[in-house]
């Protein structure tokens, strides 16, 4: 997430880690933007910062060729800024999946093709994770992912040559993964290659009004780390990747 306070500190610990594939988390919501064109003032508030939301952008991004130029501006420079600051980008996301209106994919496609990265995430998460032997989903989560799923469909329709991945876990669940829901998705019978979305980190310094995700992500980290869990992922003969390996 480049234009963020610790973007420079994250570069720094993931030179330090090699077998790390990293991608960009494209943001449009959070922040000043990284472009100085100014074709990407419609994007912003009278502070200088990101004012939309993302259904209003969504919306605004059909007829608006202004948005849709200022988005694909603003994005160009966040994918510019990883690279020259010597990440190799396995992949793109997107903060709050914005990524995924087709509008907006058509756009992250052009990027990727022109940046020469070989994947996106693609949001289409099985309505099975909703039901039992699974977990209970999140606040919302089923009604989320649902949203999501038909975009993914629309997104693979208009160009599947960057969906690298069978599927995504994660959705559903935000703020609930935890070591029974990495068991669940350990004893998935889906073939071929899932990526499991989580947002594990340390609560020291994490603004209260600026996520909802506060303690939870100490219990995903925890999750990610237990030695069971890494036993179980090997004992079911997982092969565990970044995007860069597929």
């Amino acid at each position: 997430m480049v234009n963020m306070p610790a973007a420079r500190q994250a570069v720094e610990f993931i030179k330090k880690l090699p077998a790390l594939g990293a991608g960009i988390h494209l943001n449009l919501f959070e922040g000043e933007p990284v472009s100085k064109d100014p074709c990407v003032a419609c994007l912003l508030g009278a502070d200088g910062k990101f004012a939309y939301s993302p259904s209003r952008l969504s919306f605004l991004s059909v007829p608006r060729r202004s948005i849709r130029n200022a988005i694909a501006t603003e994005l160009a420079a966040q994918i510019q800024w990883a690279i020259d600051n010597g990440l190799q980008p396995t992949h793109l996301d997107s903060h709050k999946h914005i990524h995924s209106f087709p509008v907006i994919f058509d756009i992250i496609c052009y990027l990727a093709k022109s940046f020469r990265i070989g994947a996106i995430r693609w949001l289409f998460e099985p309505d099975s994770v909703c039901r039992k032997p699974w977990p209970a989903p999140g606040e919302g989560g089923k009604k989320k992912a649902g949203i999501l799923r038909v975009m993914a469909r629309i997104n693979r329709w208009q160009n599947r040559s960057f969906l690298k991945t069978k599927a995504v876990l994660g959705i559903a669940h935000t703020g609930r993964i935890d070591t029974e829901f990495l068991k669940a998705a350990i004893l998935h019978n889906l073939t071929g290659p899932v990526e499991i979305i989580t947002h594990p980190g340390f609560t020291n310094g994490l603004d209260r009004t600026k996520t909802r995700l506060l303690h939870q992500r100490k219990t995903e980290l925890d999750a990610l780390c237990d030695r069971n869990i890494k036993q179980y992922f090997n004992e079911a003969g997982i092969q565990l990747v970044h995007y860069g390996q597929i």
